[in-house]
């Protein structure tokens, strides 16, 4: 709107105005008429509104500032229910097998993310066959198990937990800890176990044991660590004279000054080991006992299976809740020694 000075000069108003109605101030607004009085202010006087917009800029500002923390927060929300921990895929293993967040410290949900890792391990020789245990650590097959597993084997065939099949090679062994590591050909995109940490494990803790039993493939049973650092001693190769013998999936060992399982022979090794109540039969040796996160604390090693020969079957009796495990945090240490190919 265009504003003009006011042509009527000051005080140039009839007696019978009251120029104090409406303060003027010798403006003019457009060309209406007043007959003779000066227009209505805009606004009250003495009064002056405030400007509408600011809060609805203000009220624009904070509703984009919840915008945002909400967004972040479906974000958030959205990165926890996928399960992404932000982990890259590799060969290795630091990155394997997790227990679902609903199943987190149940035995079935231990079972069943850590199952697909455990393989049954067949070991032939001239002696005949016996039966094992093994944990898959790398997607192209690398298995770690017990050297008195393969010792001696001429021949070695892996069943995955799928009934896959797979001949594996010798990589290394390590007879003063009773560990091996074997690699199956032609594997790959197979589920790997997590090593845990066995030092952060405790008298009571419960744990889950998988292998292969009396050739029955990923049996699980569950029990505590009875004890930790109990000083095991086995044969070091096959020169126990009723050791596994490539025919029977017996291993003798020593603990406490008693040998059980036969005699451990001349040469023997001696380990600190992990004690669990956890029921071990024979063929569990070389599989796996875990936490209750589904990461490897040990791999099972030696078992007390009586011979139930009283009753003249010559057969073996089932578990009595002595059973020995390799702490993880051995194997981790001797992993690189074993991939070099040690033999010793």
């Amino acid at each position: 709107m265009h504003m003009t000075e006011s042509p009527r000069p000051s005080g140039a108003y009839t007696t019978d105005q009251d120029p104090t109605s409406y303060p003027y101030d010798g403006t003019t607004y457009g060309s209406t008429s007043y007959d003779g009085y000066p227009p209505p202010p805009p606004y009250a006087p003495g009064r002056r509104e405030r400007p509408a917009k600011r809060p609805a800029v203000l009220l624009t500002a904070v509703a984009l500032v919840a915008a945002l923390v909400g967004g972040g927060t479906a974000t958030l929300v959205g990165q926890l229910n996928s399960g992404s921990d932000g982990a890259t895929g590799s060969s290795g293993a630091v990155r394997g097998t997790t227990v679902s967040q609903s199943s987190k410290g149940t035995v079935a949900g231990v079972a069943e993310a850590v199952s697909p890792a455990i393989v049954e391990i067949g070991a032939a020789s001239s002696a005949g066959r016996s039966t094992g245990s093994g944990v898959v650590i790398t997607e192209d097959g690398e298995i770690v198990t017990n050297n008195h597993v393969i010792s001696g084997a001429q021949q070695i065939e892996v069943t995955l937990s799928t009934g896959k099949t797979y001949t594996a090679d010798v990589v290394g062994t390590d007879p003063d800890k009773d560990l091996a590591l074997i690699k199956l050909r032609g594997a790959s995109g197979l589920k790997t176990a997590t090593l845990g940490d066995s030092s952060q494990v405790k008298v009571g803790d419960q744990v889950v044991a998988i292998g292969s039993p009396e050739g029955l493939t990923g049996t699980v049973t569950s029990g505590i660590i009875s004890a930790l650092d109990r000083d095991v001693t086995i044969a070091r190769d096959d020169s126990g004279s009723s050791g596994q013998g490539r025919g029977t999936d017996r291993w003798p060992f020593e603990f406490g000054g008693q040998q059980f399982n036969g005699d451990t022979g001349e040469r023997t090794t001696t380990y600190k080991a992990l004690q669990t109540d956890a029921s071990l039969n024979p063929g569990n040796s070389g599989g796996a006992l875990i936490n209750m996160d589904g990461e490897i604390i040990g791999i099972n090693s030696a078992m007390y299976s009586p011979s139930s020969s009283a009753s003249g079957s010559g057969s073996t009796a089932g578990s009595v809740g002595l059973g020995f495990a390799i702490p993880v945090d051995t194997l981790k240490a001797d992993l690189d020694t074993l991939r070099a190919g040690n033999t010793s």
